[in-house]
């Protein structure tokens, strides 16, 4: 039996119009997907540009911080506190300074009035008088400006003022007048920068070997003079004690004489005499002891 042509072509097309039709299908898909993509795209891309334009109208200075506001570039007298403040964009920038204590440590040199090197390591508790900021960055800079510029050179040029007027014993005998003159001179010589000074403390001081040597030389020798003189004290105490020993006893004899006399010396024998005379025995007789004449013999 013969298949009619028309129904041949019919049966190969339908699964053509099958695969084109899903091929349309997923055209569409990827169509979607990618006009899906690109309007994700331009909404971020929306944001991004508003959160800019946001961005450049205000500035945020944070806590600690105070912003020095410049108009193309030139410090104006306002000075921006902590919180959010608007701003023009291009036209204005905003610098911000930290005016919290700020800890610096400085190593410097100096001699002292006796001519013997001084080393020191301070470290120094010091921040931007907030009321002022704009002028210490319009006159100096940032803080490494600051630091770099002001606060290295003026603490070792009070270090070395200071250190000038002592002497090496001194500057470690006398340690707290010399803090208290360095925080003096420092407070006075920063503040005509704007600066204040919260604290200063001289963490180290030592000096160069050889002083030092000579130092613990000298300690030994005044320790071993001051053993000789105990020493020597201590021979002459004893001496004296034997000598207001013998005045003691020299003195007691003297008032023992002076108190004797034949009466109490004969009471005394009386006393203590058991009722026998002593007999003395000589060459050839026998004799009875006279208590008088031997009272009178040990007055004598």
């Amino acid at each position: 039996m013969k298949v009619p042509e028309s129904d041949a072509m019919n049966d190969l097309r339908a699964p053509n119009d099958q695969i084109n039709s899903q091929i349309n299908r997923q055209s569409v898909k990827k169509s979607d997907l990618k006009n899906a993509d690109f309007a994700m795209f331009q909404l971020i891309a929306a944001v991004m540009i508003v959160t800019a334009l946001v961005c450049c109208c205000f500035t945020i200075v944070n806590a600690g911080e105070r912003g020095v506001l410049m108009q193309f570039g030139q410090v104006q007298a306002q000075i921006l506190d902590e919180g959010i403040h608007p701003i023009i964009p291009i036209a204005q920038t905003v610098k911000k300074l930290s005016v919290r204590v700020q800890k610096q440590e400085i190593s410097a040199e100096a001699s002292s009035k006796d001519l013997q090197e001084v080393f020191t390591d301070v470290a120094l508790n010091w921040h931007i008088i907030p009321a002022q900021a704009n002028v210490i960055f319009q006159e100096i800079g940032d803080k490494l400006a600051i630091i770099d510029r002001i606060i290295d050179p003026a603490v070792e040029e009070v270090l070395k003022a200071v250190m000038a007027e002592y002497t090496a014993e001194e500057i470690i005998t006398k340690r707290g007048n010399v803090k208290n003159q360095v925080d003096t001179l420092l407070t006075s010589r920063l503040s005509d920068y704007h600066i204040a000074v919260d604290d200063i403390s001289l963490v180290h001081v030592h000096f160069s070997q050889r002083f030092s040597d000579a130092v613990e030389a000298k300690q030994i020798a005044e320790q071993d003079a001051k053993r000789a003189d105990f020493v020597a004290l201590k021979a002459i105490k004893e001496a004296e004690a034997k000598v207001n020993l013998a005045r003691g006893e020299g003195e007691a004899q003297r008032i023992l004489r002076e108190t004797l006399s034949p009466e109490l010396l004969q009471k005394q024998a009386i006393d203590k005499w058991n009722g026998n005379l002593p007999l003395v025995v000589g060459e050839g007789t026998t004799k009875v002891l006279d208590i008088n004449r031997l009272i009178e013999r040990n007055i004598r």
